[in-house]
């Protein structure tokens, strides 16, 4: 641990680093950070874009500009976007590929900001007026349904987002998907809908009390495995550290640093919207007591 302030600067510097060091044969792939435009991604991602920009629009256009999606919720639905977009296809997505702590960077893009702020743009709502009438009325009332009020109770959200955050950092599995491009996808894609889950069940369902409640859990149990991989005195994702020394550090070095960002940043986000939640609740009971309510209770 006394080596990672140097490693950190290390690491900062050689990520600052332009893109033809890269491309003079220090990577054992021979390719150099780059953009990356895969159709898997960024389909989805331009589907998504012209639903809720297209349905945003239809509905201002009934309903008035401002209404129904607030010009707020627009602008974070879009910070949202831009942030998914820029984890998965930005050249951090490259550099995720060759180092731990830049993939857990990404992971933590696509869970901690990018899902919350999504899910504040009432995506949903948005999307559906993308539709026509009838097919609207039709996936209105399937959002209704048994299966989606179950997924969506505060504490099924929390427990199913948990479980894809610890099955997918089992060491085998995490190795894998380094080589294996259907089986990143597929990691990418369960922390992106468990992340979206997690939080439209806490910002759109659940009781302020109830959401800090569970904010709280999901901090715990993430800092417990950031904790992990940063105090671990051996390596345990020997194919994601491969090539931690073209970056100057260790294979070790570069696991406590990504655990350290699940750790601190990402344990950070967890306590400020917890804190947020608890605010919102005590406001909401104040606003129903009156002067008088406790000589009253006695």
């Amino acid at each position: 641990m006394r080596t990672l302030g140097p490693a950190l600067l290390s690491l900062c510097l050689a990520l600052l680093a332009p893109a033809s060091v890269w491309a003079h044969g220090a990577d054992p792939h021979g390719d150099a950070p780059a953009w990356s435009f895969d159709p898997w991604i960024m389909l989805p991602l331009m589907l998504a874009a012209a639903l809720y920009l297209c349905g945003t629009a239809r509905l201002w256009r009934r309903a008035g500009m401002g209404r129904g999606v607030r010009y707020w919720q627009l602008a974070l639905y879009v910070a949202g976007w831009l942030a998914l977009a820029g984890a998965l296809v930005s050249p951090l997505h490259w550099w995720g590929e060759h180092l731990f702590t830049a993939h857990m960077i990404e992971h933590e893009i696509v869970m901690v900001v990018a899902a919350p702020l999504l899910v504040a743009g009432r995506p949903l709502g948005a999307a559906l007026w993308a539709f026509p009438d009838r097919l609207r009325r039709r996936l209105a009332g399937a959002a209704r349904g048994g299966l989606w009020r179950w997924l969506s109770l505060p504490a099924t959200a929390t427990i199913l987002h948990g479980l894809a955050i610890w099955v997918w950092h089992m060491p085998p599995l995490f190795d894998a998907t380094v080589t294996h491009v259907g089986l990143h996808r597929a990691q990418h894609l369960s922390f992106l809908l468990s992340g979206l889950l997690f939080w439209w069940a806490l910002l759109r369902r659940a009781h302020p009390a109830a959401a800090a409640g569970h904010l709280f859990i999901t901090m715990v149990h993430t800092g417990v495995l950031g904790a992990l991989l940063t105090f671990s005195p051996r390596v345990l994702y020997t194919q994601q550290t491969a090539h931690a020394a073209l970056w100057g550090l260790t294979a070790l070095e570069d696991q406590q640093i990504a655990g350290l960002v699940m750790w601190v940043p990402g344990g950070t986000v967890y306590a400020a919207v917890m804190l947020t939640m608890v605010s919102r609740w005590v406001r909401r009971s104040s606003r129903g007591w009156r002067p008088g309510d406790a000589l009253r209770a006695r």
